[in-house]
């Protein structure tokens, strides 16, 4: 069985609304009121969380200009590690503000946590939910420590291997924690949709056994719509204020106003997908009438024989089902029929043995 948890107020699991989750990353380009406007635009465009980062440069690399630490093969190419990192980090002094400024607003905050300190940080701001980055996988001691808090765990799995997201979630469920999300990843930046294979969503739910979501890097809002509809029951998507703005994520990232492009699609999506239903719905009722029956299509006399020639299939419905065609050929009438009536039995002669 899938399990579903609580983030918040909100349940997550299938057969509940995705979770739509607004990743600022680094989008907030070291301005701590741009970084407030973006939690307003996203809780405008729909929202229900937002997702930061907690690391400095020194909690994730070294600061070292020697060639295995440049960035090669993406759109930071050319840069360390630790340049790059320096960049993009969320200040930590920022982040129980804005998780206090996320709740007023009625939106959860939470974030990844890249080392043990920053997870001891983010219980002492006592955010909801606890995030593993998709390069973070493989850093098992971290994992575990995430899942000790007893908080739910939500793991992005780009790159990972079926035996690396095995391994993962064996560790969280090794410490009594059964609060597992898995989300699809492509890890380039920007993705391109030929490289999603979000076919793989519906298979890690029934291969783990988890809620499956959709950690999305591409460019535009289909891919999270199409994810919906495969079962993604979280959505977490990069924004920004402008693509214009400088900054290592804009690129890749939504606008406000395209994010709740996003959210409205993936709740239409919601709606349309429903369940499984056979015959006519609420709406389709009144149009039942517009089906083929049998009509009179010829003027007739009591005694005339029912031929192809007077009865037909034809719009609307008033008449006869149409498995009685053949029935009524060569039967008689019981009485003067004028054409455009719907063939009824009564109008038929009954045959007497």
């Amino acid at each position: 069985m899938k399990r579903s948890f609580e983030i918040g107020n909100r349940r997550v699991g299938p057969g509940n609304p995705a979770y739509i989750v607004a990743e600022m990353s680094a989008n907030h380009n070291r301005d701590f009121e741009q970084a407030v406007e973006i939690l307003r635009a996203v809780k405008d465009a729909g929202a229900d969380a937002v997702k930061i980062q907690t690391y400095t440069p020194d909690t994730l690399t070294i600061r070292c200009d020697s060639d295995c630490f440049r960035i090669k093969g993406t759109i930071w190419d050319g840069r360390t590690l630790y340049d790059l990192y320096s960049e993009a980090f969320t200040p930590w002094e920022w982040q129980p503000r804005l998780k206090e400024i996320a709740e007023e607003m009625g939106m959860d905050l939470f974030s990844a946590a890249f080392d043990p300190s920053a997870v001891d940080f983010l219980e002492e701001m006592g955010t909801p939910v606890h995030k593993v980055a998709s390069f973070e996988i493989v850093d098992l001691p971290l994992i575990e420590k995430m899942a000790l808090t007893g908080k739910p765990i939500i793991v992005s799995t780009g790159m990972a291997t079926r035996e690396e997201i095995e391994e993962a979630i064996l560790t969280i469920r090794n410490t009594g924690n059964s609060q597992i999300a898995l989300l699809k990843c492509t890890s380039a930046y920007p993705a391109s949709p030929g490289e999603m294979n979000l076919r793989t969503i519906p298979d890690m739910m029934e291969t783990f056994q988890v809620p499956t979501g959709l950690s999305d890097h591409s460019i535009g809002i289909e891919v999270p719509v199409a994810a919906v509809t495969l079962g993604a029951c979280i959505i977490e998507k990069h924004v920004t204020l402008s693509r214009k703005a400088p900054g290592p994520d804009s690129a890749f990232s939504l606008e406000p106003g395209e994010f709740k492009a996003m959210v409205d699609a993936v709740r239409t999506a919601e709606e349309a997908l429903g369940s499984v239903s056979y015959g006519p719905g609420k709406q389709e009722s009144s149009s039942l009438v517009f089906r083929r029956s049998l009509f009179v299509v010829g003027d007739m006399k009591a005694g005339d024989t029912f031929t192809t020639e007077n009865i037909r299939s034809i719009r609307p419905g008033f008449g006869l089902h149409t498995r009685h065609l053949k029935e009524v050929i060569g039967k008689t009438a019981r009485g003067e029929i004028s054409r455009g009536t719907p063939l009824t039995w009564d109008l038929v002669e009954k045959t007497h043995a």
